[in-house]
């Protein structure tokens, strides 16, 4: 089936995990683009912010105060969307968090913890976005690099977004192939992302967090989101080291493991660090340390 997806001036765009990162630069690449945004984030005060900054542009805008591993929120943030706008045309799974730490010393609680984010919080989007979208829209999943490759020291997250990749291949054949539904399912692979997300994650490694450099900007990533919600896309790696370690994990995945091992020192500063939780479970006014931010690091100007 030919799927035709509106100019993004004419849409009207859900964004979870919008208040910082590459949700937050997703949303003001839409709003410069005119969309009308739903804004969903656990951080109340922040997602307010950056409303109140979309408005006082010019542009349209609402927040909804969500954690996306509770189905009864996510569906809550549908029907704000429909109730503000009428409507969804494009719903953006991009909340995720993360956990610095061998496999062997991550807790379960936290393990799990992760999945109920990373993974069902994608599951309850998407689940919560179909009915809307089934009338002509885009369903657009923020996966990673590592959703093909793998990585030490953040095995928890690599396989929620190995699982994102299964759940969102599989559904775009039922939707699209078996359904027939006018619907463009889309996962989004970046390769590591300059972005808060260090900050944001648990951490039991004895130095504080890091992403392995090189890092691509985060509005790189905003592009390649908002252009497959005008332009069916299958999926989209974003940045060369995405291509370069989703390629090797499939034709030499012995080298690509060697390669991921050499990184180790790469993933935390010289800084002492400390055990946390990051933003795994506390609330919504909690988890506003790095957020308003679309980087990890100062934004270029």
């Amino acid at each position: 089936m030919s799927i035709r997806l509106k100019k993004l001036s004419e849409q009207v765009v859900v964004i979870t995990g919008a208040s910082s990162g590459i949700g937050l630069a997703t949303a003001e690449a839409a709003a410069e683009q005119k969309a009308k945004l739903v804004l969903a984030a656990r951080s109340e005060a922040a997602l307010k912010d950056i409303v109140a900054r979309i408005t006082a542009a010019g542009g349209e805008a609402v927040a909804v105060t969500c954690d996306v591993s509770d189905r009864a929120q996510v569906e809550a943030v549908a029907a704000a969307a429909v109730q503000r706008f009428g409507r969804i045309d494009t719903w953006v799974n991009n909340a995720g968090i993360g956990i610095y730490g061998r496999l062997d010393e991550v807790s379960e609680e936290d393990h799990r913890r992760v999945f109920d984010v990373n993974y069902f919080g994608l599951v309850n989007g998407s689940l919560a976005a179909l009915p809307h979208l089934k009338k002509g829209g885009a369903l657009i999943n923020v996966g990673s690099e590592v959703s093909e490759s793998a990585f030490p020291l953040l095995g928890s997250y690599v396989a929620s977004k190995h699982a994102v990749k299964g759940f969102t291949d599989s559904l775009r054949i039922e939707v699209e192939d078996v359904d027939r539904a006018p619907v463009s399912i889309t996962l989004i692979q970046p390769t590591a992302v300059d972005t808060p997300f260090p900050e944001h994650a648990g951490n039991y490694l004895p130095n504080e967090p890091k992403l392995p450099d090189p890092k691509i900007d985060p509005r790189q990533v905003a592009e390649a989101i908002l252009d497959a919600a005008q332009n069916p896309t299958r999926d989209k790696r974003v940045g060369t080291m995405a291509k370069v370690s989703t390629t090797l994990a499939t034709l030499f995945p012995g080298l690509g493991d060697r390669m991921a091992a050499g990184q180790v020192g790469n993933l935390s500063t010289d800084r002492p660090g400390r055990r946390h939780d990051g933003i795994l479970r506390q609330s919504s006014e909690a988890a506003t340390t790095a957020a308003g931010r679309t980087h990890g690091t100062p934004a270029p100007k």
